[in-house]
């Protein structure tokens, strides 16, 4: 065995020399080395022959060997006897029994060394090489024992398959058969169920039949609601056989119950009504025993039929039966209270009416708060027996409310004040719309209806009586001669406050010394010193110009009138008629302040309109409203200029005319009638006579105090403008109207008047206007006005006169002019 594998690696080590040989011969060489790795190669072969020297090599034979291989590093210790270290090399040769003679013996033991050294070094990759070749030896086993166990496990998965498809198949079946059986069971159970709902035909008939049934029995109600629950599954399946019989018996029975519990219903409210009819048949009471007559009776039995009542509400929605039954139900009821409230309604109205049969007022008030309780009381009890509303209530209520309006309509288009009118729009829109129906719309929706029909009738009355009042008391009111007593009426009242206010003065002096020598009570007399003494400053800082009593009678008329209809009519209503009314009363207003001015004085008439319109203007300041009304008018100007142009005989050749010019054509184009609107502002209106009648005050009074002076200066003027424009030259000295002496009498003149005439002039506006600013505003103009005429003189007489003319001439100074003026301010 030894031999065999010598003799293969002999043969190996061959082969191997002579591939070796093939990659570096000189020509073709397989593996050429590059001079670098020829180099490389030949160091490591020089270092390859610089062995050293084996450990087992005996030390006698260390002489033998060269100086060559004596050079390399020796470092192998000296044995302690050399024959036990070659005859332990020799055993590991198994050459312990030979001797090494020869050259021969020698080569060949080295020979035989180097092949075992050789051998110990390829040891390990044999033997890895074993292990892998019995590695690969189990693996072919593992291969072969996996390869029979997956060619098991195909068999067995195909017989697996083969048994799952088996029981699946099975299952299947199983589950095939019991669906057919579930399906069969439920339609059995569907069958049976279905025929339920006709089974219970033969039931409901037998108790509505039975003369014991009792529609407030604990079975009537539950045979109800299975009776409804049959009649809608046999409505919602018309395809069953017998469908339309079924349905019928149904209905018929559905019929006599609904008979039954109408019968119940009715005879028990019948009966109520009658029982209270039989204790008072007129239907008259005392408003003592009312309520418990009409209202306590009627809660009492409410109960009784109120759960009859909720089941047919609950199907009335559902089942038109039901409904129809609840309506007839609702008449029913609503027929007895109407029979048991009307005679007594009449009778409380008739009664209210006799007793205020003087007070308006008082009868709406007392008449309408006793429908308020009616309705609220008839809501309540209606809501005892029933919790779905209807409008038939409502309609019941109207008609209750009718009676009212019945007895207060001609009553309210017989009243001719407007006080009374306002009042009682005041009533039912404010006590009875606002304060009743507003936080009670629900209860109150009829009575409500009633009150605005009401309202409109008053408001109607109202208007038609106002525009009867404005032609009446103002446009044809003819003053008296008291009314037009100016300014004596305010002299005479300014002269009695006067009197008062020093009466009150003595008064609070001798209270104020009483009150010096009383030591009791010091701040209660200290706090009616202090009342008094504000009442007084109260009475006298109110002029007798401002009390409404010493207004003229139609500007106290028309704002009292307008006051009360502010409150009560539309809007659009109250600018219409306030417009109206402030026009009439501006005419009324100029009319007396003409009459005025012709029998006392002119400032007094202008004064007079001027206080009066201011008055006017202050008062209607706080309606918040537009005095402006839009009039519509039809302008017939152009049809009326067509109509002449296509009457000219000479238009007669174009009517035949095929063209634009035809004659009817143009007739038809031009003579359309024009639509025109314009807006009528009273308080513009009232304004606008303010201002003039202002400004023809302010340019009389500078007439009456400076009107001399503006005509002299007007005739400079005129005469400067001619000199300028080519005239002849002139000397304003040397005019005769226009000498100092004629300047002097002009101004002396203008002079005197203003000072007699001036108190008396703020006098009036202080007696009439009755107000600082107001007086300060209007005079100022005059003041100005005067002002600027004599700054125009002093002028004048300066670039024309010498010192000795102004001397002659004596104008004031404009010191002295603003002193004279200067009382106003």
């Amino acid at each position: 065995m030894a031999s065999t594998e010598q003799s293969l690696l002999d043969l190996t080590d061959k082969d191997t020399r002579e591939k070796l040989s093939l990659w570096d011969r000189r020509t073709d060489a397989t593996a050429p080395l590059t001079d670098k790795q020829t180099d490389s190669v030949l160091e490591i072969r020089a270092a390859a022959e610089a062995l050293s020297v084996p450990s087992e090599l005996p030390i006698e034979d260390l002489c033998s060997l060269s100086s060559r291989s004596l050079q390399s590093p020796f470092t192998a210790t000296v044995p302690a006897s050399t024959e036990d270290v070659l005859l332990k090399g020799f055993q590991m040769l198994d050459m312990d029994n030979d001797r090494i003679e020869t050259a021969q013996q020698f080569f060949a033991w080295f020979a035989k060394l180097q092949a075992n050294m050789d051998q110990d070094e390829n040891a390990k990759y044999r033997k890895t090489r074993d292990d892998l070749n019995c590695y690969q030896e189990q693996c072919d086993a593992i291969l072969k024992d996996v390869s029979e166990a997956l060619e098991h496990l195909d068999s067995l998965q195909k017989q697996y398959l083969f048994v799952s498809n088996k029981t699946g198949t099975l299952h299947e079946a199983c589950e095939q058969l019991l669906k057919e059986q579930a399906e069969l069971v439920d339609l059995a159970e569907s069958i049976q169920q279905k025929l339920s709902y006709f089974n219970e035909l033969e039931n409901i008939n037998t108790k509505l039949n039975s003369p014991t049934l009792s529609v407030n029995s604990e079975g009537f109600i539950p045979m109800l609601s299975k009776l409804d629950d049959c009649i809608e599954y046999v409505s919602s399946h018309p395809n069953f056989k017998d469908y339309p019989v079924y349905l019928a018996k149904f209905k018929q029975c559905l019929s006599k119950a609904m008979h039954f519990m109408k019968i119940h219903i009715v005879n028990t409210m019948q009966n109520l009504t009658s029982q209270l009819t039989k204790r008072d048949p007129m239907g008259l009471t005392n408003a003592d025993n009312a309520f418990t007559l009409y209202y306590v009776k009627f809660r009492a039995v409410a109960p009784k039929v109120r759960s009859l009542i909720e089941q047919i509400e609950q199907r009335s929605e559902k089942i038109p039966e039901y409904h129809q039954l609840l309506d007839e139900i609702h008449q029913c009821y609503l027929d007895q209270r109407e029979q048991l409230l009307s005679p007594s309604i009449t009778s409380t109205i008739t009664e209210l009416t006799n007793q205020n049969s003087k007070d308006h007022c008082a009868l709406v008030r007392s008449g309408c708060a006793f429908m308020v309780h009616v309705c609220q009381d008839e809501h309540q009890l209606y809501n005892e027996f029933f919790s779905k509303p209807t409008p038939k209530l409502d309609e019941l209520l109207e008609k209750l409310c009718l009676s009212l309006y019945d007895v207060l309509r001609p009553l309210i288009i017989h009243i001719i004040h407007l006080e009374t009118l306002s009042e009682l729009c005041g009533i039912l829109n404010n006590e009875m719309l606002e304060d009743h129906v507003h936080n009670n719309a629900s209860q109150l929706g009829a009575f409500d209806a009633c009150v605005k029909q009401m309202l409109e009738d008053v408001q109607e009355r109202l208007v038609y009586r106002t525009h009867i009042y404005i032609q009446t008391d103002i446009i044809g009111y003819n003053p008296a001669s008291g009314d037009l007593a100016y300014p004596e009426k305010l002299e005479m009242m300014e002269r009695i406050a006067q009197s008062l206010k020093e009466e009150q003065m003595k008064q609070m002096s001798k209270e104020s010394m009483f009150s010096d020598v009383q030591l009791e009570d010091p701040d209660g007399r200290r706090n009616s010193n202090v009342g008094n003494v504000e009442a007084s400053r109260l009475q006298t800082s109110i002029s007798p110009a401002d009390l409404h009593g010493m207004w003229y009678p139609t500007v106290r008329r028309t704002l009292v009138c307008l006051s009360k209809l502010y409150r009560c009519i539309d809007r659009a209503v109250f600018q219409g008629l306030s417009q109206e009314a402030l026009s009439a009363c501006i005419q009324s207003l100029l009319k007396a302040s003409d009459i005025i001015l012709k029998n006392k004085t002119q400032i007094d008439g202008q004064l007079f309109l001027i206080k009066h319109l201011l008055i006017m203007r202050e008062q209607i300041a706080p309606f918040h409203t537009d005095f402006a009304i839009k009039e519509i008018s039809l302008d017939l100007k152009k049809t009326r200029d067509a109509a002449f142009k296509i009457l000219n005989p000479k238009a007669v050749p174009k009517f035949f005319r095929l063209n634009s010019h035809n004659a009817i054509l143009e007739f038809l184009l031009e003579g359309t009638p024009e639509i025109k609107e314009h807006y009528i502002d009273s308080k513009k209106d009232v304004d606008r006579h303010l201002k003039f009648s202002c400004e023809q005050f302010i340019q009389q009074q500078t007439q009456i105090f400076v009107g001399n002076l503006e005509e002299f200066l007007t005739k400079v003027a005129a005469l400067k403008t001619m000199a300028i424009q080519g005239g002849p030259t002139y000397s304003l000295s040397q005019q005769p109207w226009a000498q100092p002496a004629k300047i002097n009498d002009i101004v002396m003149a203008t002079y005197r008047v203003m000072k007699s005439k001036l108190p008396s002039t703020l006098q009036s506006m202080s007696l009439y206007l009755a107000n600082r600013d107001t007086e300060f505003i209007l005079f100022k103009p005059v003041r100005n006005n005067i002002q600027q005429v004599f700054q125009r003189l002093h002028a004048l007489l300066q670039e024309e006169y010498s010192g000795e003319d102004l001397q002659i001439v004596a104008c004031p100074s404009m010191e002295q002019i603003n002193l004279l003026l200067s009382v106003n301010k």
